[in-house]
């Protein structure tokens, strides 16, 4: 009986295996069928997109800005392919840091992006409206009529917070965040001649999108450095992205420069909202994913930010909410983009969502050049002059 048992007990053990093993070598086969699938799919969008010719032209556009003194990262892709992503110079120039995948830059004036998307998804989720004011959420807010919508395109009217507040801050050395900025604006004397009326015209300001930040730091019930960590950072994998007051005290992010001077921490860096994210280049590219996927808000929402707002100065370039847009001849939007300048910092993330391609730079010692991207978008239209994009344009 005993014996009978043994038996029956190594057959058992002998199918089992057989079947672990044959499950075992069909998984095997799957995932290697789905990276040649993967691998094939993605030599035919190379072969479709003329992707080594393009990086080759990347090499030298990168060498370009080189010898022109650029410090800082480079991507650029297309239709899931990266064409070009590097990293050139310091971090830290005293200490001989290098700039590396990881290192994260501060976005500057491109933080706005996070911000109109932070302000739409607690809009979506009903804890903000477009159409109240300022004065809905603070009540002792000074001025009339400023709503969400307005801040979002630049046509608040509101006075400069960097001029209003300045002398107040640098006189008795406070470093204000978004909440304590708020209750000056309660408690300061409204001056008419800094004050134009809402929606009269576009006016490019700092001021909108701190006020924003606050209004989602009082919606949400979290700091506004959390809330972007739990709603954006987190959920789209953006592990080196961070706000800036993480930072401070942290060796591993880059410093900004003038030349080689380090410019030391400014009064209004604990200010976010219109400023204030460090990102990496690579990070930026999930960014713009997520933008592209529409999984990050819905496709109306998008539609909404995108919808160009400003039309008092003809031109091509105008606003939507949070993004800068490059219109055609018809006010259609081509182009969406942001530049930022901030203590040193250059940054300039550009995209084409028809076409599947983003061009992202970031530097953190000064320098101008690099908003001249001209040269990437003919590259990645195959050298064809499509694009009504003027070189000097683009600058913050």
């Amino acid at each position: 009986m005993l014996l009978k048992l043994f038996y029956s007990l190594l057959l058992f053990s002998f199918l089992f295996c057989s079947c672990d093993s044959s499950s075992g070598k069909q998984a095997i086969d799957n995932s290697v069928n789905e990276e040649l699938l993967k691998q094939q799919k993605n030599d035919s969008i190379r072969i479709a997109i003329s992707a080594s010719k393009k990086e080759d032209e990347l090499r030298a556009f990168v060498n370009g800005k080189v010898r022109k003194g650029f410090n800082g990262s480079i991507l650029v892709a297309q239709s899931g392919v990266v064409l070009c992503d590097t990293s050139i110079g310091f971090a830290s120039f005293e200490d001989s840091i290098r700039i590396s995948d990881e290192t994260p830059f501060q976005l500057a004036s491109l933080s706005k992006t996070f911000t109109s998307v932070a302000v739409m998804q607690l809009v979506e989720k009903g804890k903000l409206s477009l159409d109240l004011t300022v004065k809905d959420y603070y009540p002792n807010f000074p001025y009339e009529g400023v709503t969400l919508r307005s801040l979002l395109s630049h046509r608040s009217g509101l006075p400069y917070y960097e001029y209003n507040f300045d002398l107040k801050a640098r006189k008795e050395k406070i470093y204000p965040d978004n909440q304590m900025l708020l209750d000056w604006f309660s408690k300061a004397d409204p001056s008419p001649k800094a004050f134009n009326l809402p929606d009269h015209y576009f006016s490019y300001n700092n001021t909108n999108f701190a006020i924003l930040a606050a209004i989602v730091e009082k919606a949400s019930g979290l700091s506004f450095k959390d809330y972007l960590k739990k709603e954006i950072f987190a959920p789209l994998g953006m592990s080196h992205s961070y706000f800036a007051s993480e930072l401070k005290d942290s060796t591993n992010r880059t410093f900004g420069y003038q030349n080689r001077k380090r410019i030391p921490f400014d009064i209004y860096d604990n200010i976010g909202g219109d400023k204030g994210v460090f990102s990496t280049t690579q990070d930026l590219l999930k960014w713009y994913k997520a933008l592209r996927s529409e999984t990050i808000l819905k496709k109306e929402t998008l539609r909404e930010i995108y919808t160009p707002r400003s039309f008092e100065f003809p031109g091509l370039r105008n606003y939507g909410y949070g993004f800068r847009l490059w219109v055609n001849d018809k006010q259609q939007t081509d182009y969406i983009y942001h530049t930022g300048w901030w203590k040193g910092y250059n940054t300039i993330m550009f995209f084409d969502l028809r076409e599947d391609f983003v061009i992202i730079l970031l530097s953190n010692r000064y320098n101008r050049d690099v908003y001249h991207i001209k040269d990437v978008i003919d590259i990645l239209h195959d050298g064809e002059k499509k694009t009504t994009v003027e070189e000097n344009i683009l600058d913050e």
